[in-house]
């Protein structure tokens, strides 16, 4: 499993539906609400080989309430 991480702007007052149908559709392993910039940060784990990119596209960005992503890909953790 490839791990990787999406930060997530809402639109205004859309965080916890946001967060709520990211659960629902089991798209992320964590869920995080967080302050600055983006409004929740995403832990989402892919099977090796999978285009990252295809999937945010899919199964993120189309969620309504999204307003813009950042993708952050990892390469180890310690």
């Amino acid at each position: 499993m490839v791990p990787f991480f999406v930060q997530i702007k809402c639109q205004l007052g859309k965080s916890y539906e946001v967060a709520n149908r990211l659960a629902d559709a089991e798209v992320a392993s964590e869920i995080y609400s967080t302050a600055g910039e983006f409004d929740l940060l995403v832990k989402v784990y892919v099977e090796s080989g999978t285009d990252i990119g295809h999937f945010v596209n899919e199964k993120i960005q189309t969620l309504p309430g999204i307003q813009d992503t950042r993708t952050i890909i990892t390469f180890k953790a310690f």
